[in-house]
């Protein structure tokens, strides 16, 4: 490894209903691997994987959650420290689009508007049974700005672009957020906007 590339660390939670593809989405990306058979998530897992973005590194630890009900309570011990969230639906499955949209709603509750989403839409080699369209799905999307795509873990389609879209989504946050004191006094810092209690004065010299 180039001793001069530069190597940030983000937290990802995938979140979404049992059965919609999420460990098969994270194993096809950390380690290109793919079973017919892959057992639920209990509670959750973690890998990580190394995304190269121009002269930068983005490590992503992945927090893979458990989809089924009865461990929807323990989301929040898992997201509540976030960069990001990707938000897995079925295709063929129109409770688990509408499920999306609850996590949605309790991210941003719970997180705030900083996270970055991405909403993928799995299991588009299933195209013949879909019953969410790309549109709804995109619409709904940009509606509550997040990023949209169609994956297939089965074929190992569109998952490399979902992550390197978060990975260069994350640096852009970063950089904003690490710009600094702004003219009007506000400032970003770990990524919470804050508003100085006393803006700095003008030198009596000022005209």
């Amino acid at each position: 490894m180039c001793q001069t590339m530069r190597q940030q660390q983000h937290k990802i939670v995938l979140l979404g209903e049992g059965r919609v593809g999420k460990t098969s989405l994270v194993l096809r990306f950390c380690r290109d691997t793919f079973t017919d058979s892959q057992p639920p998530t209990i509670q959750a897992s973690c890998m990580d994987k190394v995304v190269r973005v121009g002269d930068k590194q983005v490590q992503m630890v992945i927090w893979d959650t458990a989809g089924q009900e009865r461990f929807h309570a323990l989301g929040p011990i898992y997201y509540r420290d976030a960069d990001a969230a990707l938000l897995v639906f079925d295709i063929t499955d129109l409770d688990s689009f509408a499920k999306v949209k609850n996590w949605v709603k309790e991210l941003r509750k719970m997180v705030g508007s900083e996270i970055v989403l991405t909403i993928a839409g799995n299991k588009a080699d299933l195209e013949r049974q879909r019953l969410v369209t790309r549109q709804q799905a995109s619409e709904y999307a940009s509606s509550v700005g997040a990023h949209y795509c169609e994956t297939s873990a089965k074929l190992g389609r569109g998952i490399d672009e979902v992550f390197s879209n978060l990975a260069i989504r994350l640096l852009q946050l970063k950089k904003t957020t690490d710009e600094g004191v702004m003219a009007n006094g506000t400032r970003y810092g770990n990524g919470l906007l804050v508003v100085d209690d006393e803006p700095p004065s003008k030198s009596s010299g000022c005209c």
